[in-house]
């Protein structure tokens, strides 16, 4: 009887620990069925091209990103890397850090880097720095996005050939059906205009426009954006499949709610792994 009430007691001490346990995170596929991180790895190494889409102020996500990238690197160290966080005319300083040493104080002044850079971008740069792995600035400059916001694609002609090489060949597909850019319009009403879309279409054209001509064939393009740049099979995405369809394509996203367990209705279907968090962690800014 004695051995029987011990058992019990751990058998009720195990539930109770489980219990406790807190995740940091849940992923799941495109069906929305539980994932996990080797899944995820696997997916990543068969690819062409990885987006990997991130809330930037999700220290969980950027932590995968790290990890995924040394892992995928150490089976396919034929790597390219490219963020949205760094806009293309500072690619010259953006090489100079990765492969002359440039300090990074120097760095920091002049590349315009974001306000989170230390603890969430600088370990993807630094990481590239030591590997030797090519690093793409792959962001339209800021404020040529705004000009289109201002005066719509055209305004952009009026740019020398210097700025126009940092952003993607004009003039810029374009389709306003495509949900992603079709609900920006309907979310602003006419505060926007048909332009705010527009602002919205060139930077993932100029992402896209980045990755296609520094990718080559035998390579993995690992690529860092906001989830919002390639949700839905849409933005980034499209523009990729409009230049070069036979690219193999993996998309990971993120998202929060309130519980872990199971996918939300609006989540599913977001991308081929989706990364799901808490909805009241620690945020990096």
């Amino acid at each position: 009887m004695k051995n029987i009430l011990i058992l019990t007691a751990l058998v009720l001490s195990a539930f109770a620990v489980k219990a406790q346990d807190k995740h940091a995170y849940t992923m799941f596929n495109v069906k929305g069925k539980k994932a996990n991180y080797g899944q995820m790895l696997k997916a990543m190494q068969a690819a062409d091209v990885v987006l990997f889409g991130e809330y930037h102020d999700n220290p969980i996500v950027h932590w995968l990103q790290f990890e995924s990238t040394r892992d995928v690197f150490a089976q396919r160290p034929n790597m390219v890397l490219g963020a949205e966080m760094f806009e293309a005319d500072v690619q010259t300083l953006v090489d100079h850090y990765v492969f002359d040493s440039l300090p990074e104080k120097e760095f920091q002044k002049t590349a315009r880097p974001w306000p989170n850079h230390k603890t969430d971008y600088k370990p993807l740069l630094d990481f590239a720095r030591e590997k030797r792995i090519p690093f793409v600035a792959t962001n339209i400059p800021r404020k040529f996005a705004s000009t289109v916001f201002k005066g719509g694609f055209e305004a952009l002609d009026t740019l020398s050939a210097l700025q126009k090489s940092w952003i993607a060949p004009l003039p810029p597909m374009y389709d306003s059906t495509l949900p992603c850019y079709a609900e920006i319009g309907k979310a602003v009403g006419m505060h926007g205009g048909p332009n705010l879309p527009k602002a919205q279409a060139i930077k993932d054209a100029t992402m896209a426009h980045f990755i296609v001509k520094n990718y080559k064939a035998g390579q993995i393009f690992i690529h860092y954006n906001g989830a919002y740049h390639s949700n839905n099979y849409q933005s980034i995405y499209w523009y990729l499949k409009k230049l070069n369809p036979a690219l193999k394509i993996v998309i990971i996203s993120t998202a929060m709610q309130p519980q872990l367990e199971s996918l939300e209705s609006e989540n599913k279907g977001l991308a081929d792994f989706i990364i799901i968090t808490p909805e009241d962690m620690t945020r990096t800014h």
